[in-house]
């Protein structure tokens, strides 16, 4: 009997935090060890397609076509280079569809809606790659998710704009997504030679507790290296330092799932 997937919302409207980097790559440490895994690819810019190397011209349909009702999820998920991972690519098309929805009573609901045809298949996990913003994509992501993932990079103003993010998820629980909630925060770009991202690394863990997972993604050359080479860090270099803090991360994040619930 199939059950449904835990659906996983990538989020931090800051840019430049690691946030499609995260996405593709525990989507593919998932896959690596078992898990079926879709990725919805909602960010206008498409890294999260190019990044698991989807050309342009392969995109016959894509995130804007499920948002707008066009085609579902199922006729949109293209099968990945990594065994055991699909895509619902996103197209540039996508710069266009807050307009085209934003009259609509149910606007916020699309992609809930749409994830409603993969209930009897077996994917395991559902990764939202979102655009760096809270706009009317974030908020779609998050009122079909069972939980927001937020990637925090190691510098100064980490926390700057933590509490906007996590006020917002707190109003979509409140008002359109009771089992919403905080997935955990994941520290990336983690330089440990950096007194700074130490200190960072204190004051997120103070603040958040137990929300913070326990692996912190290192800065690495072979993890930017990747996307430009249209495959996640885990098949380029296996071995490098950041693909290792994925498939870490990985067994953490199923890790947390398994853990009985507190009474």
């Amino acid at each position: 009997m199939n059950t449904r997937p835990k659906i996983i919302t990538v989020a931090n409207q800051k840019g430049g935090v690691g946030k499609t980097t995260t996405a593709i790559n525990l989507a593919t440490a998932l896959a690596a060890i078992g898990e079926r895994v879709l990725i919805i690819d909602i960010d206008p810019q498409g890294n999260a397609s190019t990044g698991l190397g989807i050309e342009r011209e392969a995109r016959k349909s894509s995130s804007y076509d499920v948002l707008v009702g066009n085609a579902g999820i199922l006729q949109t998920a293209i099968e990945t280079a990594v065994p055991g991972l699909w895509i619902v690519p996103s197209t540039m098309d996508l710069l266009g569809v807050e307009l085209e929805i934003s009259h609509q009573p149910d606007r916020v609901l699309k992609l809930r809606h749409a994830l409603r045809d993969i209930r009897d298949i077996p994917y395991t996990y559902v990764l939202i790659d979102c655009p760096p913003s809270l706009n009317l994509l974030t908020l779609n992501a998050m009122a079909a998710a069972d939980s927001v993932l937020v990637p925090l990079q190691c510098e100064f103003f980490a926390l700057e704009g933590l509490s906007q993010l996590l006020e917002t998820v707190e109003q979509i629980k409140n008002t359109i997504n009771p089992r919403l909630s905080i997935q955990g925060i994941v520290l990336t770009m983690f330089d440990r030679r950096n007194n700074l991202a130490l200190q960072v690394v204190e004051d997120v863990r103070a603040f958040m507790g137990d929300t913070v997972y326990e692996t912190v993604i290192p800065r690495n050359v072979r993890v930017s290296e990747a996307p430009s080479y249209g495959k996640p860090a885990i098949l380029y270099d296996l071995k490098c330092s950041g693909s290792q803090a994925y498939l870490q991360l990985a067994s953490e994040v199923i890790r947390r799932e398994r853990r009985p619930k507190a009474a």
